[in-house]
């Protein structure tokens, strides 16, 4: 048996360990999980774990059983749960009776862009920054419209109420192993900002799932609503998740950013992201709401990149040195999901390696008439979404047909009436 399986069946005998949950998340980034009991546990890690996909989003098409395999190295313990009978998860890969991977299984696609990379002697490092509301809940605990204060931007308290609960954030995150970085109060009233040290694609998806369940889990045991909308008020900041990515060949990161980019790799895989952004807009701007962040309050819409300073464009090069020289995309938003966001962003970069596209121009501070837009509108992301040939490669059609219908419906269902009361009732529950 496996060393690290063998140390997680010892680490469950010895810690009181009574409810295993296997997590994982469907198509549209909404997580999920079944809980075990430890002696099942051993059983999961040869065997899988059977689940009823018909039930859930983007599986009910699967002509098969399928099954919940954890994968060993995910373990954590859930800090917000009781210390006696504990409660651990693992992520998990669905796979199918013979222990393949399943076509449809996220984690597994973005596996296969990370060996792309590997192929390419490439390691694609990933860090987020994301943002998220406080909101007040009524009597029942139910969420309201109500932020949890006023303050603005590194506000401090008593104006930042959200200072207690992003310090247990943060050390919860710790203590489950991740590596949090900074944490401050945001633009918008209630808004929070938190943002993780980067790690290899895969650990980073993974971590993206932890910290919105253990957000949303420790903001309501302090009575508060946490919500990843991209727009939950039209006049105030929206939420984005800006994704840092670094390329590592060698042990080293090729990146220079303090100079701006001259390693022709990091130069490629840079344009192949920006020829890709609209097509892959659909998922990492995955909800009609997302697209009412996009072009306000200095979130990008402009395709190109900079390096003095944020501006309107997609892409930015922080001056920053060795380690911490990344190249920063600014338009994903945290309701993506996280699997399929990563995937395409390395299959994307890597495409511009293979194609060896030459990095256009730094773009100014300000958007020039004619210039490359992100998509208006999911619809028009969707169609874009549907015609691509990277696409295509890398989402099976089983997949791309369950996704593009969604999105269409969506978009459309979101041009009649109030969206503010659409955003309510279908998104704010779950994002």
């Amino acid at each position: 048996m496996d060393n690290t399986i063998s140390e997680v069946l010892s680490f469950i005998e010895e810690n009181d360990v009574k409810f295993i949950r296997l997590t994982f998340c469907d198509l549209y980034g909404v997580p999920k999980n079944v809980s075990i009991m430890p002696g099942e546990l051993e059983r999961a890690f040869t065997e899988g774990i059977t689940f009823e996909p018909s039930a859930i989003e983007g599986l009910k098409e699967a002509p098969m059983t399928l099954y919940l395999k954890p994968d060993a190295g995910t373990v954590s313990a859930l800090p917000w749960r009781p210390s006696s009978g504990r409660v651990i998860r693992f992520f998990c890969d669905i796979v199918k009776s013979d222990g393949t991977p399943y076509e449809g299984c996220a984690r597994s696609i973005l596996k296969r862009a990370v060996a792309h990379a590997a192929r390419h002697g490439l390691s694609c490092q990933i860090g987020t920054e994301c943002e998220f509301y406080l909101f007040k809940t009524d009597e029942y605990r139910e969420p309201t419209l109500t932020p949890h204060d006023h303050a603005g931007y590194a506000d401090i308290a008593p104006l930042d109420r959200g200072e207690n609960v992003r310090r247990e954030i943060c050390l919860t995150l710790e203590e489950m192993g991740f590596n949090p970085e900074s944490s401050h109060h945001e633009a918008g009233p209630g808004q929070n900002e938190i943002d993780f040290r980067f790690s290899d694609a895969l650990s980073a998806a993974d971590n993206l799932l932890a910290f919105r369940a253990a957000v949303r889990a420790i903001a309501f045991k302090h009575g508060l609503y946490a919500s990843f909308l991209p727009k939950p008020f039209s006049d105030r900041s929206g939420s984005g998740m800006h994704v840092n990515f670094s390329l590592v060949r060698d042990g080293k990161n090729i990146i220079h950013a303090a100079d701006g980019l001259h390693d022709p790799i990091s130069e490629q895989f840079v344009e192949g992201v920006l020829r890709h952004a609209p097509e892959m807009s659909a998922f990492l701007n995955p909800l009609p709401n997302s697209y009412r962040r996009l072009g306000q309050f200095e979130a990008p819409r402009g395709i190109g990149w900079a390096k003095d300073g944020a501006g309107p464009h997609i892409i930015h090069v922080p001056p920053a040195l060795g380690e911490q020289a990344r190249i920063e995309l600014r338009s994903p938003d945290p309701c993506c999901n996280p699997y399929l966001a990563f995937a395409l962003l390395v299959e994307s970069g890597l495409d511009g390696i293979e194609q060896g596209f030459s990095l256009r121009a730094q773009a100014g501070n300000e958007l020039v008439p004619g210039e490359q837009l992100l998509p208006e509108d999911l619809l028009q992301a969707t169609q874009a979404a549907e015609s691509s040939a990277l696409i295509a490669r890398v989402l099976p059609e089983s997949m791309r047909e369950l996704y593009f219908h969604r999105k269409r419906a969506e978009a459309e269902a979101y041009l009649h009436g109030d969206v503010e009361a659409y955003d309510f009732a279908h998104y704010f529950p779950y994002y």
